[in-house]
């Protein structure tokens, strides 16, 4: 089996040396406490007691420092993505925030002593594997889960510049393995599709209407798949890597589970072009694609880092469409799983409003779009559970996989015509959400 979808710890930032190498924050501070004094006294920055900023131009992007609160991510993000925390971009409407949801983490823990996650907890979080860390799940020395959590949940703070999607969502960390190293490994803590599944019911046992799995396998097996659809039944989505390339070793496009199951909703990377890359798996269980490069987020014992800045990564992908649905969750709670998966596929930019293809599925994610739809017999895409639309829908469904994976089809890239297309779609929407911005 092989459980190395995501890219644990690469940011662009010296996060480790924050909390290990006493002399160099020692002498850094010394050297640089004038410039950072200044800086703070005219509003600029803002430091964290954890880190002291290098003296250097490119500090406040890669680590510990925040100019400015804004959604995870570079600016292209939020621009494709069309969502402000003050309101819609087509109606101007006041946002959903998350609240009142509940967000299961199923990673590697969640740093509990982030400021911006400190007071972001439901009731329920807990480790499964006995690794001499703390067993309440609070704990990620490997670093993934806390990242994924700020993108999703992180709160706003006068020391941080990541505010998550969900800002009010409630988290609860299943903590299911140390580490993906082949120490962690031999010792029997690195992931596992029996604690995976064991880790789904009990999310779905806390209420958790969202379930995220930023890892995959290309191996079905009977108890992750039960524990998927059981979960769904229930009342939850599970928001799932669709698998990255370079972290696994079959490299085939090809389906990855729980990602390619009924009642998963299976997310693939895009850079920070709104582009699909070699980096990420394709194949026909592709459900819908998020930004998954460059993203800055919440970082273990550490400020602010950026993390996947070279290439994107399937795991940040999905931390944001979990962060959508958190919103879709709060704004329309009797849909269900299926209604807030069909709303972010809908309204995915795509070239081809009636068909999905193997390279992003039904098209990136616009959370704007989703909240603001009101399905009906007319709407493209995927087949809606909502109206009959047979008349509109020319191209299949959604695909959920059966258990069984089918050979990969040849996908074709997306093209330069469908991502102007999609590009005049998001920045018509962004002009007003700006306006908005600036005047509030």
């Amino acid at each position: 089996m092989s459980w190395r979808s995501m890219r644990p710890g690469v940011a662009s930032c010296d996060r480790h040396a924050d909390r290990t190498d006493v002399t160099r924050r020692r002498r850094v501070r010394r050297i640089s406490a004038l410039a950072v004094a200044s800086a703070v006294a005219a509003g600029l920055l803002a430091v964290t007691p954890d880190v002291i900023a290098p003296v250097r131009a490119s500090a406040a992007e890669e680590c510990g420092v925040g100019v400015m609160a804004r959604l995870p991510g570079p600016p292209s993000a939020f621009t494709a993505m069309g969502w402000t925390p003050q309101g819609t971009a087509e109606t101007g409407s006041t946002a959903p925030t998350g609240a009142g949801v509940t967000v299961a983490i199923i990673d590697s823990g969640v740093d509990v002593s982030r400021p911006q996650l400190a007071d972001a907890f439901a009731p329920g979080s807990t480790s499964l594997i006995a690794d001499g860390e703390r067993p309440d799940g609070l704990g990620d020395p490997q670093g993934h889960g806390t990242a994924l959590a700020g993108v999703i949940a992180a709160r706003p703070t006068e020391t941080s510049g990541v505010v998550g999607l969900a800002p009010d969502a409630k988290i609860v960390s299943l903590r299911i393995f140390r580490g993906t190293d082949e120490e962690s490994e031999q010792a029997g803590f690195g992931p596992d599709a029996e604690r995976l599944a064991q880790a789904i019911r009990s999310a779905a046992d806390l209420g958790a209407q969202i379930i995220v799995v930023a890892l995959s396998d290309d191996v079905d097996t009977a108890a992750l798949r039960d524990a998927t659809t059981e979960a769904a039944a229930r009342g939850s989505l599970v928001v799932a890597s669709a698998g990255n390339r370079s972290t696994t070793e079959n490299t085939e496009d090809s389906p990855r589970f729980p990602a390619a199951y009924p009642g998963a909703l299976a997310v693939t990377a895009v850079d920070t072009s709104g582009l699909p890359t070699s980096d990420s798996i394709h194949g026909p269980h592709v459900e819908v694609a998020a930004p998954g490069q460059d993203v800055l987020t919440t970082s273990t014992g550490g400020g602010d880092c950026r993390y996947a800045p070279d290439a994107p990564s399937s795991s940040f992908a999905t931390a944001y469409v979990a962060g959508a649905a958190a919103l879709l969750a709060e704004q329309f709670p009797a849909e269900g799983p299926e209604g807030w998966a069909y709303r972010l596929e809908a309204t995915a930019a795509r070239s081809d409003p009636d068909a999905r293809d193997d390279q992003v599925g039904w098209g990136v994610i616009r959370p704007a779009a989703a909240l603001d739809l009101r399905p009906d017999s007319t709407t493209r895409g995927p087949t809606s559970p909502f109206a009959d639309t047979s008349d509109a829908a020319f191209a299949t469904s959604s695909t959920r996989l059966t258990p069984e994976p089918t050979e990969p089809g040849n996908a074709a890239f997306v093209t330069a015509i469908a991502v102007v297309a999609a590009g005049l779609v998001s920045l018509f929407g962004l002009g007003a959400t700006l306006r908005r911005r600036h005047s509030s």
